[in-house]
């Protein structure tokens, strides 16, 4: 009896599909004959290949796990790439050898890995604008050997394996055949250059991890989460390759006066009942400061005000502004003194008669904020 396909790729048989096409190619590498030459290793390769067909298939794997082998009968025979999950040979030989070259030449510069930030500003510096100074730890070129990576006083040499193109052709035997294909040169690891002696500082590399100090301008209008890019500040790229960038992500504190949706501002000014009746000239808090605004008599709790231009500037858009939307709240008195229970008994009959025409009286609704006092 064949061995169960879990075992033979060692993941569980909750494994996702992604674990299970990990534990293959890990499995090919080590067991393909043109890589291993064990007597036993080309039927281990056989073995986790077809055991791989049936899992990566889910309609197969379903079948599988309900009735075993019985079940696919004749569904791992004559293994596809498709079927495996992998788009076409160049995948298989990217699973089995490593692979990654480019062909028609050798491995050029590569790009050097984007570095992330993260920043921490006040609210009024989000309205405002600020600039901080920012430590910057990235990769960067090598002092010592300005980033040739050989020892002073030598320099990288020809690969003699490939002879400086980077590559070198191999015949491989594999499960469709023979095939010759063009490989990384594993001697110079595709660089077409081999260091005999190696830079103390970078061991090699050409380039050493760096603290920086820089300065980084954070704009007018920055909200929760904004991402600023730094173009080439991010780490020196392998062989003399080119810079990546530098990702600042902004984190905003809160105001405890202001509610911010994008350019706009919301505040809930408390008033009292006098206020509101008689009207009143209040003091509104704004990002600059403080606004004279007007209440008119009569006014109702709820009503809001629109202060314009008093908001968040636009991000990227010039001098333009938001608006300030100020909203009355009215605060009821939790304890009253007698005197003013009898002054408000007095206002409350007096007024009944027209409030009653509204559908309840003053000491109606004030009770019923009060909770029955």
């Amino acid at each position: 009896m064949p061995r169960d396909c879990y075992e033979v790729l060692g993941v569980s048989r909750t494994a996702s599909e992604d674990d299970i096409k990990k534990a293959y190619r890990k499995l090919a590498r080590q067991f393909h004959p043109d890589v291993n030459k064990d007597p036993d290793a080309g039927e281990k390769f056989k073995e986790a290949t077809e055991s791989y067909a049936i899992l990566s298939d889910a309609e197969k794997r379903s079948r599988y796990d309900q009735f075993g082998h019985a079940g696919v009968e004749g569904a791992a025979r004559g293994f596809d790439p498709h079927a495996a999950g992998f788009g076409d040979l160049s995948d298989i030989f990217e699973a089995f050898f490593g692979g990654g070259m480019r062909r028609g030449g050798r491995r050029g510069p590569e790009r050097g890995a984007d570095v992330q930030l993260g920043v921490r500003i006040t609210f009024a510096e989000a309205y405002a604008g600020t600039e901080r100074t920012l430590e910057v730890a990235a990769m960067a070129r090598c002092d010592t050997c300005r980033g040739s990576g050989a020892k002073e006083g030598s320099s990288p040499v020809t690969c003699a394996t490939c002879h400086g193109v980077g590559q070198v052709q191999q015949t491989q035997r594999t499960p469709f055949g023979h095939f010759a294909t063009v490989v990384g040169c594993p001697a110079c690891e595709g660089e077409g250059r081999t260091i005999a002696a190696k830079c103390g500082s970078c061991k090699g590399q050409g380039r050493v991890r760096k603290t920086r100090e820089m300065s980084m301008r954070i704009p007018p209008g920055s909200d929760q989460g904004l991402r600023i890019r730094s173009t080439g500040d991010g780490d020196v790229g392998p062989r003399g390759g080119p810079p990546g960038d530098l990702f600042v992500h902004v984190q905003v504190e809160g105001d405890s006066r202001f509610v911010r949706e994008g350019t706009e501002l919301f505040h809930e000014l408390p008033v009292s009942f006098p206020q509101l009746a008689l009207g009143d000239e209040v003091e509104v808090p704004t990002m600059e400061g403080s606004h004279k605004m007007v209440i008119p008599e009569g006014t109702q709790t709820g009503t809001e005000f629109v202060l314009r231009g008093q908001g968040f500037p636009a991000l990227r858009e010039g001098r333009r502004k938001g608006d300030l939307h100020v909203i009355l709240r009215l605060v009821v008195p939790r304890k009253l003194s007698e005197a003013e229970r009898e002054a408000l008994r007095q206002f409350d009959a007096a007024h009944r008669q027209e409030a009653t025409k509204e559908g309840h009286g003053f000491m109606d609704f004030l009770r019923g904020v009060l909770g029955g006092r």
